[in-house]
């Protein structure tokens, strides 16, 4: 890393922005440089803003250049969903864990991020033509932090009916978000809470609850409300509606393949399934498959909120 004398190095801590944000109950800040374009792009945060900068969980910082990481050692571990989804590969580095993330399988790196291993803090560093920000490094750090307080990031649709969240689950293209306005223009008193990834949390007194959060996909619904869970539906597309109750082996594994986070990380795995035995037994689960129709959102409906 490029060495700065003392007077450069207290110019670039001065000229650091700090926001601090509240998603959950969970506190995290982002510093950035003011003049950083990328503070633009924050909109979707400014619901969870909080005056309260104390205690935070975990923060995150831009750096304007990276370190030499030439001697990482790899971790042997690489995610990606797809061919063309992004890819992220791990390394350990100076006893921290370093992501390199890229937009393709088979593209080059273009971010780079460093985490303390006790999940406390992170540095991201991104190429010029880098299409990802400052999101996907704090949907991740938010995830990996909170894996052990009983607090799940997942990728579901939710929508809010009558004080309480009913969270739509399923691969990608299976049709969470129609499903989700399917019930709000068919079923009278339905919002949408978050249409990506929410949060899900297991209060202290054993209630689950499901969250707004400040990523929600394509759709900008970035709401700070928090209901309890009704139901969780897992959909599947098909050519007429039928729904059943799930066993608790059957709703275990669709959480286990819906929640955001590093599930080869042991001690992270550990608290990943701690909170996944806990959830499925205290809330239902169904199985929908549906048509993407109004029959199908009377019929769920009519299911999860009459048990």
């Amino acid at each position: 890393m490029q060495r700065y004398s003392f007077l450069t190095y207290l110019c670039a801590k001065l000229s650091q922005m700090r926001k601090t944000y509240e998603v959950a109950g969970h506190k995290f800040a982002l510093v950035m440089p003011d003049d950083s374009p990328a503070w633009d792009k924050t909109h979707n945060y400014d619901p969870f803003v909080t005056d309260n900068t104390n205690d935070c969980d975990f923060t995150v910082e831009k750096k304007d250049e990276w370190y030499d990481t030439s001697a990482k050692k790899s971790l042997c571990y690489t995610a990606s969903e797809k061919e063309d989804k992004m890819r992220i590969d791990f390394y350990e580095w100076k006893d921290m864990m370093l992501l390199e993330i890229a937009p393709a399988w088979a593209a080059p790196a273009n971010l780079y991020v460093l985490m303390d291993k006790d999940h406390t803090w992170a540095q991201f560093y991104e190429c010029e033509d880098s299409v990802y920000s400052f999101n996907i490094v704090l949907m991740l750090m938010y995830s990996v932090s909170r894996a052990k307080e009983d607090t799940m990031l997942i990728h579901a649709s939710v929508t809010m009916k009558d004080g309480k969240g009913y969270l739509f689950l399923g691969k990608s293209g299976t049709g969470k978000s129609t499903h989700s306005q399917l019930w709000i223009n068919n079923i009278e008193g339905c919002s949408l809470l978050n249409d990506d990834n929410p949060v899900v949390r297991i209060e202290s007194n054993g209630e689950v609850r499901v969250y707004g959060s400040p990523w929600s996909g394509k759709t900008p619904c970035y709401r700070n409300l928090n209901v309890p869970v009704g139901a969780f539906v897992s959909l599947r597309q098909a050519k007429q509606n039928a729904i059943k109750r799930l066993s608790m082996v059957e709703a275990y594994t669709i959480v286990y393949i819906s929640f955001t986070g590093f599930k080869f990380v042991e001690e992270l795995a550990d608290g990943y399934h701690n909170m996944n035995t806990r959830l499925i037994s205290s809330v239902p689960f169904y199985g929908l498959e549906c048509l993407p129709d109004a029959d199908a959102a009377f019929l769920c409906y009519k299911t999860v909120t009459q048990q």
